[in-house]
């Protein structure tokens, strides 16, 4: 498996998302997701994406920290070179609904949150997951500050955050922003700015639902033909074609597809060692 840098850690080119194994009316039973988890860590997957968050109702918040808690324990192999990202900040309310809380004391307790739920001393990548409009950016940065100079966390990141967002975050980190988390995809391209604005200084990318979301990833090829052609043409998935044309986009984009089959996420690992021609880079979107 490829790796590539975020932070001052080298991690798989190609990520796990774990969000379908937690959402309601999507999400596998625990057995199945466990072994999509071990599956990903077979394949040399480096880097598992979660949040508190990401949980079937308002009541089981950590329900996917807990999941991937137990699937790194229960794995037979070593782990100690696995990065676990996790994000606070996003907040779940009955009937399956989202809010946000960009407060400083909310983020310091939910961090604390989810250092139990992940069972760890120090949460290896903690990321803000969407800007409070209530709460000053700079005041819900500052607990990210506070985070990382206290140890709990060792890499601080954002999720959800404009250019100027990254910029902001980046000096009041004094330089310490590890990644930025934000939707981009064949069909969710505006996220393109924020792409440079991490190559420019150096920060990992890494683009949630890359195949386009969980209700969109089997119609990858027919909303987008021309993956599914250049798929056809190499042996391999359109899903595949997808991140590899991702992964050539810049340096810095490590993109951390969902899944929750092994089958799934086998597939995905594959595109790290999929190098595109200049040629089919030039037929995809650019």
């Amino acid at each position: 498996m490829n790796t590539r840098t975020l932070g001052q850690t080298n991690v798989s080119s190609i990520g796990l998302g774990a969000m379908p194994m937690s959402v309601a009316g999507h999400m596998p039973d625990e057995e199945q997701s466990i072994r999509t988890v071990h599956a990903a860590l077979d394949m040399g997957i480096t880097l598992i994406d979660t949040a508190d968050a990401y949980t079937p109702s308002h009541d089981q918040v950590g329900h996917n920290e807990r999941l991937i808690a137990k699937a790194l324990a229960t794995y037979g192999g070593d782990t100690g070179d696995v990065l676990v990202a996790t994000k606070g900040g996003h907040t779940r309310v009955p009937r399956g609904g989202w809010d946000v809380d960009g407060r400083p004391d909310y983020l310091v307790e939910a961090c604390e949150r989810s250092l139990k739920a992940l069972g760890v001393e120090a949460i290896g990548l903690y990321q803000h997951h969407r800007p409070d409009p209530a709460v000053p950016y700079e005041e819900t940065i500052g607990a990210l500050k506070t985070l990382l100079d206290a140890g709990k966390i060792r890499m601080a990141g954002i999720s959800n955050a404009d250019p100027a967002q990254i910029r902001l975050a980046h000096e009041i980190l004094g330089g310490r922003l590890a990644s930025v988390q934000n939707e981009y995809s064949p069909r969710f391209r505006s996220s393109e700015p924020e792409i440079d604005v991490c190559a420019e200084l150096g920060i990992a990318f890494l683009p949630w639902s890359p195949l386009g979301g969980m209700s969109n990833v089997g119609a990858l090829g027919d909303k987008h033909a021309v993956f599914a052609q250049v798929g056809a043409a190499r042996g391999v998935s359109a899903q595949q074609v997808c991140l590899a044309w991702e992964l050539a986009r810049s340096p810095v984009v490590i993109p951390i597809p969902g899944a929750s089959r092994p089958e799934t996420i086998i597939d995905s690992v594959a595109a790290a060692d999929l190098v595109l021609t200049s040629e089919e880079l030039a037929t995809l979107p650019s």
